[in-house]
């Protein structure tokens, strides 16, 4: 019995290393794609997106939601990832991938979600405020959102979080990455761009979340924490907290 307990875990163990193993394969070519620019694939030394994603835990079967994906940069890896198993849903400042990314070969099969309301940019700094609102999405597997949670207010903090942890299944994963600011320093117009990590977990906890894990990919020892991120001195090479938390 000991003997056919321990073959059953062996090939459990060696089914999910070639699981994993195939996944980082998929990142790997859709990070070493065409469709990928040029002035995005020369920042991937920065970002580290397949040490990311693979921390993070992405499997090419999920229902992943990309929040505020910006121009598209990591929206392109994670398509034709998830193309052949998987969906991917983008919400929130959908603007560029609307109408530039999703006409692309090989990325019809994005779905753009519409939330039905704006943000107010009405905060300290010109951070937006959200108000509270639905995804219209259950089930999804994981959430992601990269360096944009400094945008927000707090309070528009918290109705993005309770939005994301309704449209999460039980069990499913929320991934927050972000540029780093002092523990409680008060926000001025050089660190704005920054956020608090230590409010950060708090947020998300008070949302319901359980904290899974966190990484130091994006430590950068040299980053003061001092200045705007997108000072030349600075850009490119900021500090970045890495977390990872679950719906329970």
């Amino acid at each position: 019995m000991r003997f056919c307990s321990a073959v059953v875990l062996a090939l459990v163990g060696a089914t999910a290393f070639a699981q994993t193993s195939d996944v980082k394969t998929k990142i790997t070519e859709a990070i070493e794609s065409d469709v990928r620019p040029e002035a995005e694939k020369s920042r991937d030394s920065d970002r580290s997106p397949l040490e990311t994603l693979t921390f993070l835990g992405l499997q090419d079967d999920m229902r992943v939601l990309e929040l505020l994906p910006g121009g598209g940069w990591y929206t392109r890896i994670l398509a034709p990832v998830l193309r052949q198993n998987g969906e991917l849903y983008v919400a929130i400042g959908t603007g560029n991938v609307s109408q530039n990314l999703v006409s692309e070969p090989g990325f019809d099969h994005v779905k753009v979600v519409d939330i039905g309301v704006s943000t107010e940019r009405t905060g300290p700094f010109g951070t937006n405020f959200m108000p509270p609102f639905d995804f219209g999405l259950s089930d999804i597997d994981m959430a992601l959102t990269f360096r944009n949670m400094h945008n927000f207010t707090p309070e528009g903090r918290a109705n993005v979080n309770a939005a994301v942890f309704k449209a999460l299944k039980p069990g499913g994963l929320y991934g927050v990455v972000d540029h780093s600011r002092r523990h409680m320093e008060p926000m001025t117009n050089e660190n704005r761009r920054r956020a608090d990590v230590v409010q950060i977990i708090k947020e998300v906890l008070e949302a319901g979340f359980e904290f899974v894990d966190y990484s130091d990919i994006h430590f950068r020892p040299d980053d003061e924490l001092r200045f705007e991120v997108g000072r030349k001195t600075v850009t490119g090479n900021t500090d970045r907290f890495t977390l990872l938390f679950r719906k329970p």
